[in-house]
């Protein structure tokens, strides 16, 4: 079958998903859709407690309250189609339909991981200048940063999916994930993808390494300003606000930096599945329970949720 992007008539790509083993799609479907729908209601939970708490009306959950709303959007781009072809016999997806999953999956990951640089930006000035925090994040910079952002993400996203769409697609056209991702469609291709490579792996490093060298940049700094401290206690209570934060990002960049940051030489289509799930299933399910569990502020911002339901 000849699959190219200049047709017209093109029939689109099949989504081999996480596995061809019969028996295993719907015990998958049930998993999946139950971790989905807990992503759902809990980052929800994460927004509306922010939002009706004006103690939590700080710069530290705005952008907490719109990381939840940028994973929600996350997931939401890839596990539906993900649900719909576990219990479908063809699994099919049309090329245009491939090429704005790819956007859109893009756009928002890309944005999670600004976000969690401009909470990093939010930790280091709370702690290493704390007399300079209410002028430094004022609402307006807060704003700045999160419109930068997503135009950043957006302006990327973009790029890659033009890029894309000039190649073309001859022999196979069985995609061996469960979504359009980068990786996996550049396999497919019959076009000399030497070039493409290389301009995917430099904008990527650009893009995903700049937020990540800035948070990197931000703990340095929190960790020699906090080792000053003289007291143990007062150690403690600076570290323990970046805790949450320093988990989501180490779930979060320990699989992104494994997934793409390898030669397309080294592609594994199982690793690679199993780490694509940790940061578009996994960690967007477990960041509600991250950042409420040890956090007294959203316990009470989740308490004060449900008075307010139950009345």
């Amino acid at each position: 079958m000849e699959l190219k992007n200049q047709s017209s008539s093109t029939s689109g790509f099949i989504l081999l998903g996480l596995s061809s083993n019969p028996h295993l799609q719907k015990p998958l479907f049930a998993i999946f859709l139950s971790m989905y729908l807990v992503t759902l209601v809990g980052n929800m939970l994460i927004i509306l407690a922010i939002r009706s708490d004006s103690r939590l009306h700080t710069p530290m959950y705005f952008f907490l309250s719109n990381l939840s709303f940028m994973d929600i959007c996350f997931t939401t781009v890839v596990v539906p189609k993900m649900l719909v072809n576990l219990l479908s016999e063809t699994k099919g997806i049309s090329y245009v339909g491939c090429l704005v999953q790819m956007y859109f999956f893009m756009a928002f990951g890309n944005t999670d991981s600004y976000l969690l640089a401009a909470m990093a930006i939010d930790r280091l000035v709370a702690i290493c200048n704390p007399l300079h925090y209410d002028v430094a994040m004022r609402p307006r910079h807060c704003l700045l940063m999160l419109l930068s952002s997503c135009t950043i993400s957006h302006l990327h996203a973009l790029f890659r999916v033009l890029l894309m769409s000039r190649l073309s697609f001859c022999a196979s056209h069985v995609i061996k994930h469960f979504f359009c991702d980068t990786q996996p469609v550049l396999k497919l291709s019959c076009s000399d993808t030497t070039s493409s490579q290389i301009v995917v792996m430099t904008e990527t490093l650009a893009v995903i390494v700049t937020p990540f060298l800035c948070i990197l940049f931000s703990y340095l700094r929190i960790i020699g300003t906090v080792l000053r401290i003289p007291s143990a206690a007062g150690k403690w209570k600076a570290f323990s606000t970046c805790g949450s934060h320093l988990t989501i990002v180490a779930l979060f960049y320990g699989s992104v930096i494994y997934v793409y940051f390898r030669p397309l030489s080294m592609y594994s289509v199982v690793k690679d599945r199993v780490a694509t799930v940790m940061y578009t299933v996994v960690t967007p399910m477990l960041n509600p329970f991250i950042y409420s569990l040890r956090n007294k502020d959203m316990k009470r911002g989740l308490r004060k949720l449900r008075d307010r339901i139950h009345s």
